[in-house]
């Protein structure tokens, strides 16, 4: 591994993942852990054993891995040795022994959730975003998600509400609970905040006095009555939905049942390309992916 000093700018474009292995290419020399560099224990940027990278290369493709204390890290024909990385900081550029350079980097929440594993579509960034700011969603907030998915939004709902607020996560499923906790768990850290419950939320929410609700399903509608008995007055209901034919019964059923101020929008998301002379908007962007629809209780 060779340090490199000038920077890239980051892009998300998803790669594959590659296993790790033995690489007899990999230098032997090793730094394991926070004592390799001065002040490591008290330095945010200082890349822990078990923390999950991204490595972008020069042509801003990123491949997320894990460093595992011992092991190596397998790209593009090249090796690194994860204790060379360990307890180095991050921000900067490293060489692997194929001699490609790469940009290593924590992934922020946006890089996270295209790589995250899953066996179930996820809440992407441009609608994530949204869906805290419309609804809301803040620090101390007792919120309840239904339909968690692989755990993305359940993550960006954590830390939104703080370790004063909670998070319920209604899903039927036990293989998606499963694999939202070990997300959740790798990616998120310890969340005694959070609570999930494997029920079908159709069938009835048990919580009262929420703040907000948010409805992930392909019904929500079944659930108004429900979310309306549950949420304070003036809470914040967000659903979720893919099509128009969703939103439309959804906006016609939320009125009878208690919720006011209904507001419908979707986002869209369009990458523009900078090299040199050229600046343009990029061939292919993040159309429609979902509409977001929000509702207010209200008390007649």
């Amino acid at each position: 591994m060779t340090d490199v000093d000038d920077p890239l700018s980051p892009q998300t474009v998803v790669a594959p993942d590659v296993p790790d292995g033995p690489d007899a290419a990999i230098r032997p020399e090793s730094r394991v852990g926070a004592d390799a560099v001065p002040g490591a224990a008290d330095d945010a940027s200082i890349l822990r054993a078990g923390e999950s990278v991204l490595f972008i290369d020069e042509k801003q493709r990123e491949y997320m891995r894990a460093l595992k204390p011992g092991g190596s890290v397998h790209l593009r024909g090249g090796a690194f040795a994860a204790d060379d990385l360990i307890g180095r900081p991050e921000g900067r550029r490293v060489k692997n022994s194929g001699g490609e350079v790469f940009l290593l980097l924590r992934p922020t929440y946006a890089q996270l959730i295209p790589n995250l594993p899953r066996r179930a579509q996820v809440i992407y960034p441009k609608d994530t975003g949204p869906i805290l700011l419309w609804g809301d969603i803040g620090p101390g907030m007792r919120v309840l998600e239904a339909g968690t998915g692989p755990g993305a939004l359940t993550m960006a709902l954590l830390r939104a509400v703080g370790p004063t607020g909670s998070v319920t996560s209604y899903e039927l499923r036990p293989e998606f609970i499963d694999m939202a906790r070990g997300n959740v768990e790798r990616f998120h850290g310890p969340a005694p905040q959070w609570h999930v419950v494997n029920a079908d939320v159709r069938e009835g929410i048990a919580e009262r006095g929420l703040d907000r609700i948010v409805l992930d399903m392909a019904e929500p509608w079944s659930v108004l009555a429900a979310a309306a008995i549950s949420l304070r007055p003036g809470g914040v209901l967000v659903v979720y939905v893919p099509t128009v034919m969703q939103v439309k019964q959804v906006a016609d059923q939320a009125p009878a049942a208690g919720f006011g101020a209904v507001y419908i929008f979707e986002t869209m998301q369009r990458p523009w390309h900078s090299q040199g002379l050229s600046i343009r908007p990029e061939h292919r962007m993040v159309a429609h992916t979902g509409f977001l629809i929000i509702c207010r209780r209200i008390v007649d």
